[in-house]
């Protein structure tokens, strides 16, 4: 899920509300352990971490704590022989819990610090530790492997926040722009390059910049400044230009490299350069796509696949239970004492 809109919202001077954060999750779970969401005082969201299964019941926990110097730890249990307890018939089948947190105080400050902080391209991590009996919060780089450190003895689960990751599409052509707006939506930041200015017009592509230029090749990936946390797709249906790409964008290696096109196409285009695993050649999950439209949806699951292993190696979202951080009291449903965020 995109922490983009998260923190922006967490940080707007006007917004009430809480912070759900999922501390642990055992068995089937919609979300894992570090995933959180926004529940504003009007009923609004932000985020989600169930498919809407628990949201309500937080929300009416999220209005009992405004203005509390408390928080809550709460374990839903979705086995199906737990639904007379919930009365939904869920059978989700796992169990979840959630750190719930009134955004004020000390919380409020460091979402404001995470949202500066990642909109700025770093990725970092806001670390709970209880102190006398409240939660002391800190925003911190995230290091390398980080997300699989162990927690102290006083630690809460920490939340993990990343920049959004950034898709460079070379190549304007009609099958972009549902590309564009696909990657987009789904919390991508897109550039669109192409050497044709008149293809780059603003209402083609109203969720993107667009980065007006020469022809493929070192220039170009200079000036985007294409580095490895970039993912890049070249489509401009242009075997000279695409080549001219893949030479200056490999050796910098990125996330992703995808190539639209058939499969003849993309062995011309790769042939005789050092390809590995981070090039997809052609283009998307194998679903049977046929036109613009689907061709974007299969390109777009696949950057989903893609990015869900990279976020999962910096701890976005904990694999398994081990990384779920050290829970108070065993994780059962209790409302811890004081919180710092009044202060």
């Amino acid at each position: 899920m995109d922490d983009w809109a998260l923190l922006r919202a967490a940080s707007e001077p006007s917004f009430s509300g809480a912070l759900a954060t999922v501390a642990s999750a055992a068995g089937h779970a919609y979300r894992k352990a570090g995933a959180a969401m926004l529940l504003h005082a009007d009923g609004r969201r932000t985020g989600c971490i169930s498919p809407g299964c628990l949201e309500d019941d937080l929300q009416q926990r999220a209005e009992r704590l405004a203005g509390r110097r408390t928080h809550e730890l709460i374990t839903y249990n979705l086995h199906p022989d737990e639904d007379p307890i919930w009365g939904s018939e869920l059978g989700c089948g796992g169990v979840i819990t959630v750190l719930l947190e009134p955004v004020e105080g000390g919380l409020r400050r460091s979402l404001r610090a995470a949202w500066s902080r990642v909109r700025a391209g770093e990725a970092v991590r806001l670390v709970r530790r209880m102190a006398g009996g409240t939660i002391r919060h800190a925003v911190v780089p995230l290091a390398a492997g980080a997300g699989d450190a162990a927690a102290e003895p006083d630690e809460l689960p920490a939340s993990v926040f990343l920049p959004r990751p950034r898709l460079i599409l070379f190549g304007a052509g009609a099958d972009a722009p549902p590309i564009c707006d696909a990657a987009a939506r789904i919390g991508f930041r897109v550039t669109v390059a192409d050497w044709r200015e008149p293809l780059l017009r603003p209402e083609r592509f109203p969720l993107a910049e667009s980065f007006a230029a020469g022809p493929g090749g070192v220039g170009l990936a200079d000036a985007l400044g294409i580095g490895a946390g970039d993912y890049v797709l070249l489509c401009s249906h242009h075997l000279r230009h695409d080549r001219g790409m893949l030479e200056a964008v490999l050796p910098r290696k990125p996330v992703y490299v995808g190539v639209l096109g058939s499969r003849k196409r993309a062995a011309a285009l790769l042939d005789g350069l050092p390809a590995d695993g981070r090039v997809r050649a052609p283009v998307g999950l194998p679903i049977g796509a046929v036109g613009p439209a689907e061709i974007a949806v299969s390109i777009a699951a696949e950057l989903t696949a893609v990015r869900s292993v990279q976020r999962a190696m910096l701890g976005k979202e904990a694999a398994d239970d081990a990384n779920a951080g050290h829970l108070p009291g065993g994780g059962q449903r209790i409302a811890a004492g004081a919180c710092e965020t009044c202060g």
